[in-house]
């Protein structure tokens, strides 16, 4: 319920100052998943020029989406910091605060040809997420309100952002860096899942609207995968392990298909994009190193049903938008 100062100090304000006011931290997960898209077309058809051209214009999309968001949040961080406070003490919504940081660390990535700029995106992309790894961190271990109710995927968040890290830090020479944050992530990650599956299997389900969060169980062991190969330079054993648990995740929330079709639109569906976006991306780098025709086809396969996808978040989220839905209080 809402305090009456609070509701004196939104009165009179206008309805467009009132929804940023309202702006949801988990709108950076929408750039995540289309900086994810935007990489999947650039390395699965790198020789075509239609390929590239779509790529350069999600890529465009995701990049300028990014800034404004951020803009926005700024602004309210600055004139509605009660309720930036609120979502950083929410069980939920804090684990979304290094989707920022993941998103430099993926449009550093995606604009690794433009070496100022990439350096530019991963150097601040990796400091902020070494600063948010360890204020989520901090707050996980000096809560007094978390129960293990409030454990669900979406916690995974904090840690798949350093193993990001990896991908650009190989390829600009920062090698000892990305080992470190590679080494961060991997381990908190085995510890949050024993965590998660725990509270999963011995707990009442989660609620409908974080049902898409399952997805990012794909997340971790995908984007591990990739930071993994660029760091030990090949394909080996652990890459394997790695790569072939995401592919069993994907087979396992697969064959419940039905049971996400059945969830109604929520921000958290763009939960579905970035986990199949890094197994996308996964997949067309186990096909390029182990050199298996049928992996280039189930790469292609994948990103195209990725677009399927984004492309029916950005209409429902549109759709949400123009209801009114999106940047209300809850």
């Amino acid at each position: 319920m809402t305090e009456p100062s609070e509701a004196i100090s939104h009165e009179g304000i206008s309805p467009i100052k009132r929804r940023v006011a309202y702006l949801p931290i988990t709108l950076f997960s929408i750039v995540m998943g289309l900086s994810g898209l935007a990489i999947a077309w650039q390395k699965c058809f790198p020789s075509s020029s239609v390929a590239y051209v779509l790529s350069l214009s999600i890529g465009l999309f995701a990049s300028v989406l990014f800034i404004i968001l951020l803009g926005l949040y700024g602004w309210k961080t600055l004139r509605h910091i009660d309720e930036v406070r609120t979502e950083l003490h929410h069980p939920v919504r804090l684990n979304f605060f290094p989707t920022i940081s993941v998103n430099m660390l993926l449009l550093s990535v995606f604009w690794q040809s433009t070496s100022m700029l990439a350096i530019t995106l991963w150097t601040a992309g990796m400091l902020l997420q070494l600063v948010l790894t360890i204020y989520v961190m901090s707050s996980w271990l000096n809560h007094s309100h978390f129960t293990i109710e409030h454990v669900n995927p979406s916690w995974f968040i904090p840690m798949v952002g350093n193993i990001v890290v990896p991908i650009n830090g190989i390829y600009l020479g920062y090698e000892e860096i990305s080992w470190f944050f590679f080494s961060v992530g991997l381990l908190f990650w085995l510890v949050l899942l024993v965590i998660v599956m725990y509270r999963l299997l011995f707990h009442e389900q989660l609620p409908l609207r974080l049902i898409p969060t399952y997805f990012i169980l794909l997340a971790p062991p995908s984007v591990g995968f990739i930071s993994y190969t660029g760091l030990v330079g090949g394909l080996d054993n652990g890459a394997r392990l790695l790569y072939y648990c995401a592919l069993f995740w994907a087979m396992l929330l697969g064959c419940n298909a039905i049971r996400f079709w059945r969830v109604p639109f929520v921000l958290s569906s763009w939960a579905f994009s970035f986990p199949l976006a890094a197994l996308s991306i996964a997949t067309i780098k186990m096909a390029e190193l182990s050199q298996q025709p049928y992996l280039c086809w189930l790469a292609r396969l994948l990103v195209i049903l990725l677009s399927v996808i984004v492309s029916w978040l950005v209409l429902r989220t549109i759709q949400a938008a123009r209801q009114g839905k999106i940047c209300t209080q809850e």
